[in-house]
């Protein structure tokens, strides 16, 4: 079955940095376009970093770039995210999804994880 299970999330003051892990399983994890979500209380979720499935493309929400780094290692069936420089304002949950072959900035994804929250404190 498909997993995606993500984990690093934690309290952390502003300025800190974190970074997350998605572990995927019961897919080619490989031939997968990755993508980050997050969902802030109240809010919409919306788009925070992509990759294609070979690692030589990503994306950026403006929101974040320059701040975060999205990585994949297709050997560990893993996708990261390296967030620095963390704001109150990336308080949130955050998700791990999976796309068949190309990326998408929108939520046209495949599979989900069930998130890891992300707090930031000031």
């Amino acid at each position: 079955q498909v997993q995606l299970v993500e984990s690093g999330g934690g309290l952390v003051q502003a300025g800190d940095s974190l970074r997350l892990s998605c572990v995927a399983s019961g897919f080619t994890f490989a031939t997968y376009a990755m993508g980050w979500f997050r969902q802030g209380p109240g809010k919409e979720r919306e788009f925070v970093a992509a990759i294609s499935a070979g690692g030589t493309r990503t994306y950026y929400a403006d929101s974040v770039k320059g701040r975060f780094t999205i990585s994949r290692d297709n050997d560990k069936n893993t996708v990261y995210l390296q967030m620095s420089s963390l704001k109150p304002g990336d308080t949130a949950s955050y998700y791990c999804a999976a796309r068949s072959y190309y990326p998408k900035l929108d939520d046209d994804y495949d599979y989900w994880g069930r998130g890891t929250q992300v707090t930031v404190s000031s």
